[in-house]
């Protein structure tokens, strides 16, 4: 009888902290977070906010709004079998990269949650989701990698600031904070366990999750890991490099790739001397940045080849990256500028309150400097990083003690299995990170992708292998044909024209209004070629004057149909081999369509220059000059695309 009643007392007590617990946090479904999008309004998508305590030592406190999408399982399946998927930054929201999840295979069998980190993306408050443009305006100018800290640093706590005057407790925006948002959402969601997907510097978060709550998790998935977040900054450099020399050795034991690109290290060092002599500024779209330029200089040059070993496609064009930069060709760098602006699109308020709390302070600029110093050629480490440190020392003024790092010693004890893939090229978490990763868990698999960089999980071969493991968790997914593809596919043969860049561009961002004006000039070309066509047939007693006019006006009209088809087809070829090749140019191959351009240009001018020296005997005037005028036409957009000069 004594033992029922201590049984009923702790049941009762369990039962009251758990009321307790779910009355500190509330789902409320909502309105998609993208109106008007047809494509996603026909998806199973449950959309709401999960309200939480901004604080989680203060339940009862201030609260936020985290936003979540919820794509049901596309299968009849009743169990769920979720999966929640952590993005990383820190800074970056998981709702906004919806699209490729609505086709992943893990969607056959499970349900995936997208959240934005708390102060990220549609969570609300919102930081800062402007400080990343801010940067790039300070980046775009022609100044030394100091000035860039100072006036980033100033940016930097003007939000902080802003947050303060918000009334934003920054202190409370840490993964320790967001895992019990997970546990949280969890439970609002009704799921019991749930399978937990990370990557990046969400894969630090993921890990205390695991550690925190470990009887949340069914299995995790850690693609591109940190594996000690007190050596995050520490070997930066080290890890750049290493990932650089990869590229260096490959390419030079590539025949073709050593062909076009002889001594490409030579080549990378020799243009950080160069650029750091003389920057290269080129004009860029006012949109992107307000003053029309960018001045890439050395610090430029080093961020970007970093940024380009992230992506498996990115790292076959290194060498050709480098080699642009060396040539300072300003047409093909220009196109460049919206890359890093992609890479600048973190809420960086959040990232501060993530970083400055937990990552930079248990790492050392000492160690830092120390590491760079190991490659004088480099000429520093990569400033980007290093900023963090200047940053943050500003942002954790009042802060005097050092922050204590995450408890993670729960992990060698959690029998849910893992994943951990790593990427040979990684500059940033590179592939020891998840060899050791891997060994801290009981169950952890290991998958290394040869040539990836980041985040190999979302290669096509990763996202199967990432299926087949939330499938069947306990059993180690076959991985051979991607640990089996090591070489790395250089990009060699390229016909380099700023013009192609702008061309595709165009295409992609298909705007009617834009086309209008050529596709009206097209129709009436083809009209006159099927209308001359047939009348140069019938009308076999026409006037010399005419049927030269209008044999010249089919000839220069069929070439432009076959310079504009060719160019979209080149393109396409182009861009499902590569897509980054765009920005460059396109393959060799197509290089006749330049020439073919030129002669349509030259056959243009010749038709225009005949009709003004025969208008006198020409027939039909106000019909040729309507159909010369379409062709010139043609012509303003090869040059307005770039293609010409």
């Amino acid at each position: 009888m004594k033992k029922l009643i201590i049984l009923f007392l702790l049941l009762s007590m369990s039962s009251t902290c758990l009321f307790a617990q779910t009355n500190t946090f509330k789902l409320e479904k909502r309105t998609t977070f993208f109106p008007g999008d047809k494509n996603l309004a026909q998806e199973n998508i449950k959309w709401s906010y999960l309200t939480v305590p901004e604080n989680w030592d203060k339940p009862t406190g201030k609260t936020i709004k985290i936003a979540v999408a919820v794509l049901k399982s596309t299968s009849k399946n009743t169990n769920s079998n979720p999966v929640v998927y952590i993005d990383g930054g820190p800074g970056s929201g998981g709702v906004a990269g919806i699209w490729p999840w609505l086709v992943h295979p893990l969607r056959k069998n499970s349900d995936i949650v997208l959240f934005d980190v708390r102060g990220t993306g549609n969570s609300l408050p919102k930081f800062c989701p402007d400080l990343g443009k801010t940067f790039l305006e300070i980046l775009a100018k022609n100044q030394n990698s100091t000035q860039d800290e100072q006036q980033k640093t100033i940016a930097s706590i003007a939000c902080k600031q802003d947050l303060l005057n918000r009334g934003i407790d920054i202190n409370a925006y840490n993964s320790k904070s967001i895992v019990k948002d997970l546990n949280a959402l969890k439970i609002a969601l009704k799921y019991d366990k749930w399978n937990v997907y990370a990557v990046s510097y969400g894969t630090y978060t993921a890990q205390v999750y695991a550690n925190d709550f470990p009887q949340d998790i069914k299995s995790l998935i850690l693609d591109s890991s940190i594996s000690d977040i007190a050596q995050y900054y520490n070997y930066n450099t080290e890890n750049y490099m290493n990932s650089l020399k990869k590229v260096f050795s490959a390419c030079e034991n590539d025949p073709n790739c050593n062909k076009q690109y002889p001594n490409l290290e030579n080549t990378y060092f020799k243009t950080i001397e160069k650029l750091a002599k003389n920057p290269i500024t080129v004009k860029v779209d006012n949109k992107i940045i307000p003053s029309g330029k960018f001045t890439y200089n050395a610090e430029d040059f080093k961020i970007a080849i970093q940024q380009s070993l992230y992506q498996k496609k990115l790292i076959e064009v290194i060498p050709l990256l480098i080699t642009e930069f060396n040539k300072e060709n300003k047409s093909t760098l220009s196109s460049l500028v919206a890359a890093f602006s992609g890479a600048l699109g973190l809420d960086y308020g959040q990232y501060y309150c993530v970083s400055c709390n937990e990552a930079v302070p248990n790492n050392s600029v000492s160690e830092f400097n120390k590491d760079a110093l190991d490659y004088k050629k480099l000429k520093g480490g990569l400033s980007f990083y290093k900023s963090d440190f200047v940053v943050c020392n500003k942002w954790n003024l009042g802060a005097n003690k050092r922050l204590a790092v995450n408890d993670l010693s729960n992990l060698s004890a959690l029998t849910a299995p893992v994943l951990v893939f790593a990427g040979n090229f990684d500059p940033i978490t590179p592939a020891s990170n998840g060899k050791i990763t891997a060994a801290r868990f009981k169950n952890g698999f290991l998958v290394n992708a040869p040539v990836s960089g980041h985040t190999p999980a979302f290669s096509k071969l990763g996202v199967q292998i990432a299926a087949e493991f939330v499938k069947n968790p306990n059993q180690r997914p076959d991985t051979k044909e991607l640990e089996s593809d090591n070489k790395v596919h250089f990009v060699t043969d390229v016909k380099i024209n700023a013009g192609v860049s702008s061309f595709a561009k165009s295409l992609n961002e298909f705007n009617l209004l834009f086309f209008g004006p050529l596709f009206t000039a097209l129709i009436i070309l083809l009209i006159s070629i099927f209308f001359f066509g047939y009348e140069l047939i019938v009308k076999t007693k026409d006037k010399k004057q005419n049927k030269f006019l209008k044999y010249l006006i089919i000839i220069t009209s069929l070439l432009s149909f076959f310079t504009i088809i060719g160019f979209i087809l080149a393109v396409n070829t182009t861009a499902q081999d590569n897509f980054y090749i765009l920005a460059f140019g396109i393959f060799n191959q197509f290089n006749y369509l330049f020439i073919t351009q030129w002669v349509f240009i030259l056959f243009t001018i010749l038709s225009i220059l005949y009709f003004i020296l025969k208008i006198q005997t020409i027939s039909n005037k106000s019909v040729n000059a309507t159909i010369l005028f379409s062709l010139l036409v043609v012509g303003i957009y090869f040059e307005y695309w770039g293609f010409l000069f």
